[in-house]
């Protein structure tokens, strides 16, 4: 059954079309046809962007749209099968690549309506002699196992499996024979693959795998040869290997050509086929990717339609490449290629869903839990969008015991991915998916520094002696090539996977030992003046709110408003997981303190210090809470501090009249953007300047805002 992707109709709308059935050629979920975007050659599709965003749904969706409809196959290039070759095969004969093509073919056979299996000789005869350079000291029932899958490839009937194995069976006996007797092995192996096509296959297609070979470099018009230098090459590694693979990935594209060719095939074959690639960072991925791309550069035609998706912005790979978000295509590519391969690749970058997307998952996933009406958009603040983050949590919220509502409730409450599984922590669930295992430990420490520098400072108080500032810098170039924001100010520029690690290290010991070691490390790290917003943020992080109040009270007559606010709105971005006492100490109760003080409830047991405005100063204090609690996307918004936030606010206005406008704005933009689940950004400034969570310049920006 068709199911809908949120925020994806760019590629599966119908009328007006999107991307995908102006591309295959076929409607979705549809044997009807669709006039082609681009008739002779559709870009190479890659869908870029980091973990949790939908990339994999996506080409799920593409798979169940046009499976049975057109010759369609799907893989993932990360699965085990494609990182080494099985226990009994030599590596000498084995690559991702190969294997990749030989499950692509084996899905892309599959008949469709109105037509029945592809066959694919050509790649059949191909991988045959691949694996023919690892049968030296194989056993033959080995062999006959390796030929016989190879060999399903060429078959056509229902009657596969029984003549299959007879092929099999010949080809194995005559390997065998050959390699206990005098001749060579891989020609014998090929000798006999030829032999069974020519035999067993009359039909004028499958012949032509026999003589298409015979154009290899240096066959000299001999298939056999050309079969042979094939092996040769494979077996050779390095840039040997590469030409080989990509005549490999020529033959299956050759097969596939082929079966459209002539009257009849174009009468009962709609549209193209199609080949979806996840992960394809990683190999078969940039393999298979520069082969086609090479190919149809230097005129080598297809009618394949890719789509492949992957970690990252592939600027490396494919630096020539067309880039648009997918709003852009809705209903034209405006793709046109030039002289490099990469520029037949059109990258599109998926963008986070919107609020109204967010309101949609999680009602339909918690279609019989009663959840807060503010829930969806507290999701989607705190996600900032994220896919995978809005399904998780409103399954944490449908699992949800009574009273769990927040979503730092949600995020702490057992999630049970699957019935046969245990339940474990939402917040685990969504790092074990967003964040790569093998830097769990270490960006769990560094989400809380915000430049090299500063990482490098919680490294050495909380990280193995051997993590020193190369691997800082590593791990910095690892977060990009995972594709995640670059946001000055913040190690960890995507705010979701930030908290998620905040609140990972803060749950990472009883006592919050590790936490406390971390906000103090960094309050250490910036004593002077000029980075007293980042020493006072973490100050914050820790329940001390003195010398935010001081700071913001006495910088406030002189200081230029936009940047006061930024420093107010940077100092209060800090996490805040659980109670703080009356005096700023965390402790394990339930309750939150922010509340009672941003509503003035605290005034009168509050002390104001010596010689203050304390008009001033409570003012102060109640706007820093107001903002600290609005601002935190674990809490849902609370009407009566947006309320008092407005009042303060305004009453702040009328004590700066060269900043009036701007405080009176951000007494209007601020309440609505918190009760809507947006963040707080300039007054004014729609575009999100800074990030739009709160982020600054970082410590050495020269913009002088803190």
């Amino acid at each position: 059954m068709h199911r809908r992707l949120h925020g994806r109709g760019a590629l599966f709308d119908v009328d007006p079309a999107g991307l995908a059935p102006r591309l295959v050629g076929l409607r979705p979920h549809q044997h009807r046809a669709h006039p082609y975007e681009h008739p002779d050659e559709p870009p190479f599709v890659v869908l870029t962007g980091a973990r949790g965003l939908g990339k994999s749904a996506v080409l799920a969706e593409l798979r169940d749209a046009y499976r049975g409809h057109t010759p369609v196959a799907l893989v993932d290039c990360a699965e085990e099968q494609f990182r080494a070759p099985p226990a009994d095969r030599p590596a000498a004969s084995w690559s991702p690549l190969g294997q990749a093509l030989l499950v692509l073919a084996e899905q892309l056979a599959a008949p469709v309506t109105g037509a029945g299996r592809i066959t694919f000789p050509r790649l059949m005869s191909g991988l045959v002699a691949v694996a023919a350079g690892g049968w030296g000291d194989a056993d033959s029932e080995r062999i006959r196992r390796e030929v016989e899958r190879i060999l399903l490839l060429n078959e056509s009937g229902s009657w596969i499996g029984s003549l299959a194995g007879r092929w099999a069976g010949k080809v194995a006996a005559k390997v065998v024979a050959a390699a206990t007797g005098t001749g060579p092995l891989v020609s014998g192996a090929i000798e006999a693959t030829l032999e069974s096509v020519a035999e067993g296959f009359t039909h004028r297609r499958h012949q032509k795998a026999s003589v298409w070979y015979r154009t290899y470099p240096n066959a000299g018009g001999n298939a056999q040869r050309g079969l042979i230098l094939l092996s040769q090459h494979f077996r050779d590694g390095g840039s040997s290997r590469e030409h080989a693979e990509r005549y490999l990935v020529r033959a299956l594209l050759a097969d596939l050509t082929e079966a459209y060719a002539g009257v009849l095939p174009r009468m009962q074959r709609l549209g193209r086929p199609l080949v979806l690639l996840d992960n394809a960072q990683t190999a078969p991925g940039p393999g298979l990717v520069a082969a086609v791309l090479r190919d149809r550069t230097e005129g080598v035609a297809d009618r394949v339609a890719f789509v492949a998706a992957r970690r990252g912005e592939g600027r490396a790979e494919l630096p020539g490449a067309v880039r648009r978000a997918l709003p852009e295509v809705a209903r034209r590519c405006d793709w046109v290629p030039e002289a490099t391969p990469s520029s037949r690749a059109l990258l599109l970058a998926l963008p986070p869903l919107s609020a109204d997307d967010a309101l949609h998952i999680v009602g339909a996933v918690c279609a019989d839990t009663a959840v807060p009406p503010h829930l969806p958009a507290a999701a989607h603040r705190l996600t900032g969008g994220n896919p995978l983050g809005i399904v998780l949590l409103a399954e944490s919220a449908a699992q949800a015991a009574a009273g769990a509502s927040t979503p730092a409730d949600l995020l702490t409450s057992g999630l049970r991915p699957a019935e046969d599984l245990p339940a474990v922590p939402a917040y685990e669930a969504l790092l074990a998916r967003l964040v790569p295992a093998e830097h769990l430990d270490a960006l769990t420490v560094l989400a809380a520094a915000h430049d090299h520098a500063s990482a490098c400072a919680l490294a050495a108080a909380l990280l193995p002696d051997t993590f020193g500032p190369a691997s800082v810098r590593e791990l910095q170039t690892q977060l990009a090539e995972e594709g995640l924001p670059d946001v000055p100010g913040r190690f960890v520029g995507d705010p979701f996977v930030r908290t998620l690690l905040l609140l990972r290290l803060h749950l990472r010991d009883a006592d919050h030992a590790s936490w406390r070691t971390a906000h103090e490390t960094l309050i250490a790290h910036y004593p002077d003046e000029g980075h007293a917003p980042y020493r006072l943020h973490h100050e914050l992080a820790l329940g001390d709110t003195e010398g935010a109040v001081a700071h913001l009270r006495d910088t406030f007559p002189t200081a230029e408003p936009r940047a006061w606010l930024r420093g107010l709105r940077f100092i209060a971005s800090a996490p805040y997981f659980h109670a703080h006492d009356a005096e700023g100490r965390d402790f394990t109760g339930r309750g939150d303190r922010r509340t009672a003080v941003a509503l003035g409830r605290t005034d009168a047991g509050h002390a104001v210090p010596p010689g203050a405005d304390g008009v001033l100063h409570l003012r102060i204090r109640r706007l820093l809470h107001a903002v600290w609690l609005l601002a935190d996307p674990l809490v849902l918004p609370d009407p009566q501090v947006c309320d008092r936030l407005r009042f303060e606010l305004e009453q702040l206005s009328n004590l700066r009249p060269a900043g009036n406008a701007l405080l009176w704005r951000a007494s209007r933009d601020w309440p609505a953007a918190a009760l809507a689940g947006r963040p707080m950004e300039d007054p004014g400034n729609g575009d999100g300047g800074d990030g739009g969570d709160g982020g600054d310049g970082g410590p050495d920006d020269d913009s002088g805002e803190a």
